[in-house]
């Protein structure tokens, strides 16, 4: 993923980088947290002037889940990790872009 932002940033004007942030309802951590969490010190450690901002990505894939299934596709195309991880990150960025409009 860092290889892929070195080129991208190279070629795209980008202000912030924004994160998925996993957490439970009860706002303890997931399995997942710890893996973003390490993420994230790498991003700062290669591109530490680039800022990167976590949203809380609580029911993102339920509400993906919901959008999807809308859609009329066939269960298991409804069902495919990547689509249902796509749709949330589109979710949790238009919801970022509409809170800081």
């Amino acid at each position: 993923m860092i290889g892929y932002l070195k080129s991208y940033f190279k070629t795209e004007e980008v202000e912030k980088v924004i994160i998925g942030y996993p957490l439970n309802m009860d706002s303890t951590p997931t399995d997942a947290t710890p893996l973003v969490e390490r993420f994230i010190g790498k991003y700062q450690h290669v591109f530490p002037d680039m800022p990167i901002e976590k949203v809380d990505e609580r029911l993102s894939s339920r509400m993906a889940s919901q959008a999807i299934s809308g859609m009329g596709l066939k269960k298991k195309d409804r069902e495919e990790k990547g689509l249902i991880d796509t749709v949330a990150a589109t979710i949790l960025l238009q919801d970022y872009l509409e809170k800081h409009a």
